[in-house]
């Protein structure tokens, strides 16, 4: 199914649920200028189709202790689909690797990966990250203040 042009009203939407998950349905629809049911209907819509993936809580990472971040760049032994399939798979299997990107340069994957520590992270590294289908060499780059790290995109200009 081909992606249909969004109007201002749902770039609206998107704009408020991103800012604000919880939003009441009467406080949606009165930032975005509709009545609830048409803004219900638009909002059943964006979810259905694929736009809005989920709601979520944005954690205290340094109140739960998984303040420490480390970035992990990854080579593989070789970078055929079948190679790259496999490390994918078991990466996604993995709730310590917060995001993994394929990358294009030096390196085959950048991941990130948040815990406790320094030796919370060489446990992470060695027994599993060090394990995972095809790895031949990684890099760790520790974190020393995270500075910004925004949950949602600018969506100024695609309406």
């Amino acid at each position: 199914m081909e992606d249909r042009n969004l109007d201002a009203f749902d770039w609206r939407i998107l704009k408020a649920v991103q800012a604000d998950g919880r939003l009441s349905l009467s406080s949606l629809s009165e930032q975005v200028g509709l009545s609830k049911t048409p803004c219900q209907i638009r909002l059943r819509r964006l979810e259905d189709e694929g736009y809005i993936v989920g709601y979520h809580a944005q954690l205290n990472m340094r109140k739960i202790r998984k303040n420490y971040v480390v970035f992990i760049q990854v080579k593989l032994e070789a970078t055929s689909r079948r190679h790259l399939d496999q490390f994918n798979t078991a990466v996604k299997k993995m709730d310590e690797i917060q995001s993994c990107h394929m990358m294009a340069g030096g390196y085959d994957y950048l991941l990130k990966v948040r815990c406790r520590n320094m030796e919370e992270y060489r446990v992470i590294l060695t027994d599993c990250i060090n394990n995972l289908p095809g790895v031949y060499q990684t890099t760790t780059f520790p974190v020393m203040e995270e500075v910004k790290t925004a949950v949602g995109v600018d969506l100024a200009g695609l309406t």
